[in-house]
């Protein structure tokens, strides 16, 4: 710039005062100052100018161009990025709705492999502190780490695993040589650390203090500090060191992966580092290399060997399978024990809980209902885990009160009781007279019972009495033709006749009963009608007669004369003629109380 001419204007001279100067250099000099400005040669900016200067700029030569700008202004400052993230957002936003899986497609390379290492990783460490817990768990080593973990507060695994450690690089400090301002930093995720800055300005503070104090060369550095268990490694570049946190015995090859980190870092960074005046923002590109430090050893052979880790899983898995089974069986069994009992009637279960590995279960239960304890044993529940706590009650079921009824009343073999759910008590069947007359008394002091039906039940005199009606009525007595006569043989049926005339008055005047006994004479078709009522009249009288010698009451007996009138059945021959030359009988019974 000195080389060319300095011109200053006055700021009083305003925009009219600054043109009239520029006016008065000459077109070389004008185009000299751009070329400084601009930072390009004369000839191109000329170019540049009648680009500029032509308004049919193509949008090739600007495409051209852009990239290059875009590189250029990126190195300056960070206004061309900031400039652009609310574009490149909603650009993404658009992308997303109009399809998602373009965004998807693209991360789907870099999401897989990233997600599957870091499970992976997370998954090795865990068999590794398994198996290192394991292998120490059972020997005489694990009851001092056991009272160190319990005097320390620490877990016993991460007891285990300090003690069996060889070494592990749990922190790497990246550090600006000339400044001692930190760069970067990176740890391992189960290490508790302190404030980055802070451990790095002590390093510097340390290393300048060893300079300070002792005669040494300036550009000599520290190589390593050691505290306890912990021990300071550090590699200088150029431009930067690095710091790696220790824990244990590292072996001297560490110090080659050190000193390949800083190298390929000063590679990488050599500009930053150079040109850096506090931005730490770029040299998070070093966390690569950084991270490739971090190394961990156990007293282990080289080869990974998780017997102990996957025999223990392989127990567990076993073990858990074995209790899950058997617990479901368990459940299953003991649900299929509650559904029964629900579905008997007069139980109704309130509560059940498992504690202690029994089952407590509490209800109300009927003394008629079944006992819960018959229940158990088909379920294959085993009955000494079962306790169960039953308060009594009186069950409104139809079946139970059909028992309660059938337990109350006694009813005989011939009869059967039903309660139906409208509590309506039927009976069915045929009992005597005096049983009868009982229910109609007991049956309102039943619970539940809100009727009592007793249509289809007959008592026995009744049925007896049926009985013998209609033995009488079937009972026919046959006559020699126009004769009052019986025919050979008929006397025989005389004897069972008084015998069923007489039980049918007994038991009609047991049940307070009127009973009439029609006698009536019939005659086929020969003769004249006045004739057939005769001989009809005199076949009754016969019969009549017969049965008033046994002391028959004969005053519940009425004679009919018929005649021809009411024919057995038409006569076709002389077999059916016959049988219209008899007498039939039949049977009125009349209820007194009706």
């Amino acid at each position: 710039m000195n080389n060319y001419p300095r011109n200053r204007v006055s700021p009083e001279a305003g925009s009219n005062g600054e043109s009239s100067h520029l006016d008065s250099l000459d077109q070389n000099e004008l185009n000299v100052l751009r070329s400084v400005l601009l930072g390009v040669e004369p000839n191109q900016l000329n170019k540049l100018y009648e680009r500029l200067n032509n308004p049919q700029i193509q949008p090739e030569d600007i495409s051209r161009l852009l990239p290059e700008a875009v590189v250029l202004r990126s190195k300056q400052d960070t206004q061309l990025v900031e400039a652009m993230v609310s574009t490149v957002e909603e650009a993404i936003q658009a992308s997303v709705k109009q399809d998602e899986n373009v965004l998807s497609e693209a991360f789907f390379p870099i999401i897989g492999p990233a997600s599957r290492k870091a499970i992976a990783t997370v998954l090795d460490e865990m068999m590794q502190s398994l198996n290192q817990t394991l292998e120490h768990s059972l020997s005489l080593q694990s009851f001092k780490w056991r009272l160190e973990a319990r005097r320390t507060g620490k877990s016993f695994t991460e007891i285990v695993l300090l003690r069996t450690l060889v070494y592990r690089v749990e922190q790497i400090f990246l550090i600006h040589k000339q400044t001692g301002l930190l760069l970067h930093h990176v740890m391992l995720q189960q290490v508790a650390a302190q404030d980055p800055d802070l451990v790095a300005a002590m390093l510097t503070a340390i290393q300048d203090f060893v300079k300070d104090s002792f005669s040494v060369r300036q550009e000599d550095t520290l190589h390593s500090l050691r505290f306890g268990e912990l021990t300071i490694w550090i590699e200088a570049g150029p431009q930067a060191i690095i710091a790696g946190i220790v824990r244990g015995k590292p072996p001297q090859e560490l110090r080659e992966v050190f000193q390949a980190a800083i190298e390929k870092i000063h590679l990488k960074l050599g500009i930053e580092l150079h040109t850096f005046e506090g931005e730490t923002e770029p040299f998070q590109a070093s966390e690569a290399y950084l991270d490739n430090c971090l190394a961990v050893q156990y007293q282990t052979s080289s080869k990974r060997n998780y017997t102990y880790a996957w025999a223990f899983l392989g127990f567990i898995a076993i073990a858990s399978g074995i209790w899950g089974f058997l617990t479901i069986r368990e459940n299953i069994r003991w649900q299929t024990y509650l559904y029964k009992l629900n579905s008997q009637p007069g139980i109704v279960v309130v509560n059940t809980r498992y504690y202690n590995g029994k089952h407590f279960i509490s209800g109300m239960r009927d003394p008629l209902a079944v006992d819960p304890n018959t229940l158990i044993q088909p379920t294959n529940l085993n009955p000494d885990t079962v306790i169960g706590k039953w308060q009594s009650y009186l069950s409104l079921e139809p079946q139970l009160i059909t028992q309660r009824t059938v337990k109350l009343l006694q009813p005989p073999k011939t009869v059967v009781l039903q309660v139906d759910h409208n509590g309506i008590l039927s009976a069915t069947g045929y009992a005597p007279q005096k049983w009868i007359l009982e229910v109609h008394k007991l049956w309102q002091f039943i619970p539940g019972i809100t009727q009592f039906q007793d249509k289809n039940l007959l008592s026995n005199e009744l049925r007896e009495l049926e009985l013998a009606k209609k033995q009488i009525e079937a009972t026919v007595f046959l006559f020699e033709e126009g004769k009052d006569v019986l025919i050979s043989g008929e006397s025989n049926k005389l004897p069972n006749l008084r015998k069923i005339v007489q039980q049918l008055l007994k038991t009609a005047n047991s049940l307070d009963m009127n009973v009439e006994i029609q006698i009536r004479g019939h005659t086929d078709t020969t003769g004249t009608e006045r004739q057939n009522l005769f001989i009809s009249k005199s076949r009754a009288n016969k019969i009549l007669a017969n049965l008033n010698t046994q002391g028959i009451n004969i005053n519940k007996f009425k004679l009919f004369a018929v005649g021809s009138k009411l024919p057995y059945q038409s006569e076709l021959n002389l077999e059916t003629e016959q049988l219209n030359r008899r007498v039939s009988f039949q049977v009125l019974i009349i209820d007194k109380n009706k």
